[in-house]
């Protein structure tokens, strides 16, 4: 009897565990057992939440789940992916406030993590930020210059980086943007007639950026300023720079033209400009029309469609830009003149005023001659003279207010000897005083401002 009670009990409790094992699987499905020994990282699944968060526009929460992981996880190896997560939320927010906290960012992960490939990455977007905040040619380039500096570091900094190739096309853009901000500047001024003032623009602008779209125009226009100045050598260099750099320009035939009525040899066209020239051709098609550069007023960005696709942007960083005063001395026409990939002749015209003259004269001045024009000395063949760096300064003085016309300030005249008698002291006194009253207008001839 004991037995057979025993065994049904054992029997009632077996029915009962089967019961409860299919409802179980009935109602609530199979269950998978955890793998033993493997636990969900928590600064993994903060970052995967916040990317998530990311991707779907919620910035805020999503940044405040990556400054979470950041703060209770500083040794995670999601430290720096958060860091750089953070930074591509405000680049993707967008706005002036979103983009300018994005290049903090950037700047920040670079500073914290220098050698990580991502670094690349970094520096690139804070140049895009700067990129995307870029207006129009004609109004404030304080971020087209920024943009410009980012990129140049990027591109000096990261050379072998994935990203270097699209950084050298955004610089060409940015620099084309630049370039015709100042060319239209500079041509305003030369339809004014201020000459002085446009030289100074187009000879930074032909110096830093040969790939402009608009440089043959430029270089001609540079070229037409000197030539109307009388200053015939450096016109003629600028000439030249048509010819020889933009061989397929529409300016080329004019000017050989002028080179030959100045008397000065054609030069021959630069075999590498000549293939870049060709290969921007193939993008000419690809350029908008009449109607959309029309409508490009209604947008707020700059115009890029003109920038140049082949050639080695300008990668040194911008220095002090040419001033309308200093424009026509010498030692700075020069300078910018040899920024030109060859010098026309051996010889610079550089004009000189003689103490009591009232006409002008063109003195050659050979290549051994020029350091004496950069530092302002004069030479002792020039007694009773106006150095040309002075005359290149009044000339910029008589431009600004042409009514009070030129300050020149004389050398102080070499005697032979020391000694000098009361008589030829009282004749030297009547000189300076006729010599004061000739100055006025006295360069007039030359400079036409």
């Amino acid at each position: 009897m004991k037995a057979t009670t025993i065994r049904n009990f054992a029997l009632l409790i077996l029915v009962g565990v089967l019961s409860a094992g299919t409802s179980g699987c009935l109602f609530f499905g199979k269950k998978k057992a955890p793998l033993a020994g493997v636990k969900a990282a928590p600064d993994k699944v903060l970052y995967q939440t916040a990317l998530d968060d990311i991707k779907h526009g919620r910035y805020t929460v999503g940044r405040l789940t990556l400054q979470t992981l950041i703060n209770t996880y500083p040794d995670s190896e999601y430290l720096a992916k958060s860091k750089l997560a953070m930074a591509d939320s405000y680049y993707k927010q967008g706005g002036i406030q979103g983009l300018t906290e994005a290049v903090a960012q950037y700047k920040d992960f670079i500073t914290f993590f220098p050698f990580l490939d991502e670094s690349a990455f970094a520096q690139y977007r804070a140049a895009m930020a700067h990129y995307r905040m870029m207006e129009k040619p004609d109004r404030d380039r304080t971020q087209a210059l920024e943009a410009e500096a980012e990129l140049q570091t990027m591109i000096l900094k990261y050379p072998k980086s994935k990203w270097t190739d699209e950084a050298q096309q955004r610089l060409r853009e940015v620099q084309e943007v630049l370039a015709e901000g100042e060319f239209e500047t500079a041509s305003f001024y030369d339809l004014r007639g201020a000459y002085g003032a446009a030289a100074a623009r187009l000879l930074e602008l032909t110096a830093r950026y040969p790939l402009f779209s608009e440089a043959d125009q430029a270089n001609f226009m540079l070229a037409k300023i000197y030539q109307k100045t009388e200053h015939n050598d450096f016109a003629a260099r600028f000439y030249s720079n048509i010819i020889r750099e933009y061989p397929v320009s529409p300016l080329v035939p004019d000017a050989k033209k002028e080179l030959v009525a100045l008397g000065y040899p054609l030069p021959q066209p630069d075999p590498k400009a000549l293939s870049r020239m060709k290969d921007e051709d193939k993008f000419i098609k690809d350029r908008p029309g009449i109607v959309h550069e029309a409508m490009g007023i209604l947008k707020s960005g700059p115009d890029i469609s003109h920038a140049a696709h082949y050639g080695q942007p300008n990668l040194t960083p911008e220095t002090d830009i040419i001033s309308a005063r200093q424009v026509l001395e010498p030692s700075v026409v020069s300078m910018a003149a040899n920024s030109a990939s060859e010098e026309v002749g051996n010889r610079i015209s550089v004009s000189t005023v003689v103490s009591g003259s009232a006409g002008l004269d063109n003195n050659s001045v050979t290549t051994s001659d020029r350091s004496m024009l950069a530092t302002g000395t004069p030479d002792a063949r020039t007694t009773n003279s106006v150095t040309a760096e002075q005359v290149g300064k009044s000339q910029a003085q008589e431009m600004k207010d042409p009514q009070k016309g030129p300050r020149v300030k004389g050398n102080k005249q070499i005697t032979a000897s020391k000694s000098e008698t009361k008589g030829q002291k009282a004749k030297k006194k009547d000189q300076e005083k006729e010599k004061e009253k000739k100055k006025k207008g006295l360069l007039h001839k030359i400079i036409p401002f």
